[in-house]
């Protein structure tokens, strides 16, 4: 065969096999036998293989993945991907309904969509093809999983339109696949997933895509990044439109005249929740008009617009075998109730909090107790009684100790306080509890150093604080189990990279007593330097806004302490940096910037700037950036598809810049 006949052999193979596999993995209406689609396959691998100059990047076999990666790049979302505010009852979501009500009158509706319980995810596509997908991470930088995301068969690789766009979705393990996962983990010895979202996750943060690809999951896309720019004026429309440009997306959805017909439509999932082929864990109510999003607006998490309604706690019977107890990082020992374990909202549950001693007592908790278990929020286990008719006298009491478990210090229970504290600063239990915190994704994010390897370096005696994390060597870390020679160049070019981390990662790493990753940051920005923050009075830290009497009292114990000066002192030494790196806050009354004291909106694709760059570097000169535009907005920056909110910005009279003009303000 020459090249030309095997290019249109290969054209008709591909558009078949994308034509068979939207049937099935999207409309779930296939129209041939598993057995034709899979000839069809190794016909298209084996011409792909035979003529490797004719593959291409939206081609069917890229789904069985073969790529192995040494790390996942970070990804910044061009708009922030933000968390919902949680509704419990009907009564949160009459509370709901009244503040969208005040704000935009009576004139709406919403749509009301099933909850997956998986992954959040971020599609790119450039010119109508799959170009990157990426995690939520923490709402406004991700990891970059794009290969994985490709063995999805609901994901497609080319759209019906040439057109780019960003899109939001799930990613999930559907039941069957979570059931055969587990019963091939077991045969084999392995340990098994705890529930469908946590195999999902693992499965989309494998390096081998291989892996990634036997895990069968599947994808549904509930939104689109930036809607205005693709000139669509509601959800459910923008949902429609995913779908014509060959998404899958959950046909359950409603649209919503009244909150009361939201609560029917929930009232409704709560029964038929366990016949569906996937895990779900609650609706999200959203209002439908674009023009009302913008509205309502965000809060600094979440938008005003959408709530998810959470469903009630499953409660199930089972036997409180033991009482364990753990020490964490600030001292504080935490009794944990060992189950016999059962199953809970589709998650086996072998542990559930006990909080502290005081918790135990109020509920009356023996060892040996019938206890019914639930999960706050459909998440976190707990003990919500005990069942005392069903007692046989051969239940134990239990007592909290009077020494550490882990290093026999006497407990205290300090004044104000229920829990019970080990009060030695060289507790091994506190000082493994506290590395794993510093090297964790909201302080120094050291890829690759989880609570499993700090614990085996722990244990091994390579590290006893954190400064013995830039002492390692690769000699040392090859001589470890399971550390091969890719995970420890991997790990050692992590180590060096936080280095580079700006004050307030190593700040809140610090794990100083009340100090937040928010209030580290606040700190960071008005101090500039850690010997600055270092040498500062408690009336200098309570002039700052954010800085309360306990936090200000906590950071000058802390640098008060011989231990902490010795331990930075040897940080600065390896060379990990104890200066601000980002834009020092300035409040209007101190700049004389343009920016000062004024509102500004961005709205549509700027080019040479992120959002978020475009954003810090407003407020680093005293200016407010808001999600929405409204009368009390001063500015509207508009880049390339700006939509609706350019078109408010222009009814209102408002100011309106384009990104030239931003950047040359911005230099000045």
């Amino acid at each position: 065969m020459d090249l030309q006949s095997a290019q249109q052999k290969i054209n008709e193979l591909r558009s078949l096999l994308n034509q068979y596999g939207h049937e099935y993995y999207v409309l779930d209406q296939p129209t041939v036998p598993d057995a034709e689609y899979d000839r069809l396959m190794q016909e298209l691998i084996g011409l792909e293989e035979t003529f490797p100059a004719l593959k291409s990047p939206d081609s069917p076999t890229v789904r069985i993945g073969g790529t192995v990666l040494d790390m996942f790049e970070k990804v910044e979302h061009r708009t922030p991907m933000l968390s919902l505010g949680n509704a419990f009852n009907e009564q949160d979501l009459k509370d709901f309904d009244r503040r969208i009500r005040q704000a935009v009158g009576n004139d709406f509706s919403y749509v009301a969509e099933l909850k997956i319980d998986g992954l959040a995810v971020s599609l790119r596509y450039e010119d109508g093809l799959f170009a990157q997908g990426a995690t939520r991470g923490d709402g406004t930088i991700g990891e970059d999983i794009t290969e994985n995301l490709k063995t999805i068969k609901s994901v497609p690789l080319r759209l019906t339109e040439p057109i780019s766009l960003e899109v939001r979705g799930e990613a999930f393990m559907p039941k069957r696949s979570f059931e055969a996962l587990n019963a091939a983990r077991k045969e084999r010895g392995e340990e098994l997933f705890a529930n469908p979202r946590n195999a999902a996750a693992g499965s989309l943060r494998q390096l081998d895509t291989k892996i990634a690809a036997t895990r069968k999951l599947d994808v549904f896309l509930y939104g689109i990044g930036d809607p205005e720019a693709l000139g669509v004026d509601s959800h459910s429309e923008g949902l429609d439109y995913l779908d014509r440009l060959g998404f899958k997306t959950n046909k359950e959805r409603r649209k919503c005249a009244t909150i009361d017909e939201v609560i029917q439509y929930i009232n409704g999932w709560v029964e038929k929740r366990p016949h569906l082929p996937y895990e779900i864990d609650g609706i999200v109510i959203k209002v439908d008009s674009f023009s009302h999003q913008a509205e309502l607006g965000t809060t600094a998490k979440s938008p005003r617009w959408a709530i998810a309604y959470k469903f009630p706690a499953e409660e199930v019977v089972t036997t409180l075998k033991e009482i364990e107890l753990s020490v964490g990082r600030t001292g504080v020992v935490t009794p944990t109730a060992i189950l016999e374990p059962v199953k809970v909202a589709g998650t086996t549950v072998g542990r559930a909090s006990l909080h502290n001693e005081d918790l135990i007592r109020e509920k009356d908790i023996k060892i040996g107790d019938k206890v019914v278990i639930k999960k706050a929020g459909d998440i976190i286990p707990e003990v919500v009684n005990v069942l005392a008719d069903q007692r046989t006298g051969e239940e134990v009491d239990f007592h909290m100790p009077t020494h550490c478990p882990e290093c026999d210090s006497e407990l205290v229970r300090l004044d104000g306080e229920v829990a019970l504290r080990c009060i030695n600063p060289k507790c091994p239990a506190q000082i493994r509890e506290g590395l794993i915190h510093f090297v964790s994704r909201d302080a120094m994010n050291i890829e690759g150093l989880g609570e499993k390897v700090i614990s085996q370096l722990f244990a091994e005696k390579l590290i006893s604080d954190v400064a013995d994390l830039y002492k390692l060597t690769r000699e040392q870390l090859l001589a470890l189990e399971r550390m091969g020679e890719k995970s420890v160049n991997n790990l050692l070019h992590a180590i060096e990279a936080s280095k580079g981390n700006s004050l307030e990662k190593l700040l809140f790493g610090l794990g100083i007593r009340h100090v937040g990753a928010k209030a580290a940051k606040t700190l960071a920005q008005n101090f500039g330097s850690m010997g600055k923050l270092a040498s500062a009075s408690k009336e200098e830290l309570l002039a700052i806004n954010e800085i309360g009497d306990k936090m200000a009292d906590s950071i000058v114990s802390f640098f008060e302490q011989e231990e902490a000066q010795e331990l930075l002192q040897e940080l600065a030494s390896f060379g990990v940096n104890m200066d601000y790196k980002g834009a020092k806050p300035v409040s209007a009354e101190e700049s004389d910037s343009i920016f000062a004291g004024k509102t500004v909106v961005l709205t549509g694709k700027l080019e040479q700037l992120s959002r978020n760059e475009a954003k810090e570097k407003i407020e680093a000169l005293g200016g407010n950036v808001a999600g929405s535009v409204s009368k009390k907005t001063h500015l509207v920056v508009a880049g390339e598809d700006a939509g609706s909110k350019l078109t408010k910005a222009q009814e209102l009279g408002i100011e309106i810049w384009d990104e030239a003009r931003l950047l040359e303000e911005l230099n000045k």
